[in-house]
């Protein structure tokens, strides 16, 4: 047994056999934080991290298998869940069915404050250390974590660092790929009048030796339909903005122009659509870009990539 390993078997065993939570939580803060400590991160010396046992196992949620943060809640038996699967389970214990009431697990939360654990992506290179309590936010927001793959029109949950998307792309989505810093492009589509089903065009450059995502797609933008194009780069926001870009579209002496710069693949297809941060075609003047007679969408979107200094 590990050190102290009596001293939590004694705090589990409060929680278990008494619906009266503030008796259990009184018998856990009367022992000193020192002999806690020992008993909750002593597994080998290594942080409780060497194997999924002991507190690790018991932050589990039971429902979701993510860690449990704050508030952790329990039934009246004992048995613990995150805060989210409380709702998710409709305020029933998934262990005995008791109802949840509204118990928090303080000792448990107050055990967790005294853990350090690895970010989650430690085997793509991400070494640091961090307090159980600041470790998601940290997951959340670190450099190494994976991207989503960029395709839009299929729920894809592929997800990985940029040189594998970039093949997952070319390989399972069959998405046409090119190298440049200057595109021109022709969009058709038989009947421009059907926009409620959304069409969607993904068109990947290398650049720089950096990819981006060209995307062209319709879609009701309130009552009016509309053709929208616009530009996202495979990494991370930071160096999204070390670059520029440019569309153009027009026809008969008219032209429309959008210059911005590309949203990282970190921001979803459609919050950047719905962001309307692209260039906007309406139904009424991509026809006329197109010929005017409303039989066939005809547009040429030509474009530039450039990097800022």
């Amino acid at each position: 047994m590990a050190p102290g390993g009596s001293i939590f078997k004694e705090v589990l065993e409060s929680h278990l056999m008494s619906s009266d939570y503030e008796t259990g939580k009184a018998k856990y803060e009367s022992k000193t934080s020192s002999t806690v400590m020992k008993s909750c991160i002593g597994l080998n010396g290594n942080n409780g991290l060497s194997s999924k046992n002991g507190v690790y196992d018991l932050l589990e949620c039971p429902v979701c298998k993510n860690l449990m943060y704050p508030p952790i809640h329990q039934c009246p038996n004992g048995h613990t869940l995150c805060s989210n699967c409380k709702i998710e389970v409709h305020n029933l214990c998934p262990t005995c069915h008791h109802d949840l009431e509204n118990i928090r697990c303080l000792a448990l939360e107050k055990v967790a404050e005294s853990l350090e654990l690895p970010c989650r992506y430690q085997s793509l290179g991400c070494h640091d250390i961090f307090p159980y309590y600041t470790k998601l936010k940290h997951e959340q927001n670190c450099r190494l974590r994976p991207f989503s793959c960029p395709y839009a029109g299929s729920e894809c949950s592929v997800m990985g660092d940029i040189p594998s998307l970039v093949s997952h792309l070319k390989d399972d989505h069959k998405v046409d790929m090119h190298n440049g810093c200057t595109f021109n492009h022709r969009y058709v589509k038989a009947n421009p009048h059907e926009v409620e089903n959304a069409t969607w065009m993904l068109t990947v450059f290398n650049s720089f030796g950096r990819h981006f995502c060209l995307h062209f797609e319709a879609f009701q933008l309130g009552t009016a339909p509309v053709y929208m194009a616009f530009l996202r780069f495979m990494g991370d926001d930071n160096d999204a903005k070390k670059f520029s870009y440019s569309l153009e579209v027009g026809a008969n002496g008219r032209k429309l122009i959008w210059q911005g710069i590309p949203r990282s693949i970190r921001d979803s297809h459609r919050k950047v659509r719905d962001s309307q941060d692209g260039l906007i075609i309406p139904r009424n003047l991509a026809i006329y870009f197109s010929g005017g007679d409303g039989k066939e969408l005809k547009l040429r979107i030509t474009g530039r990539i450039w990097k800022e200094d």
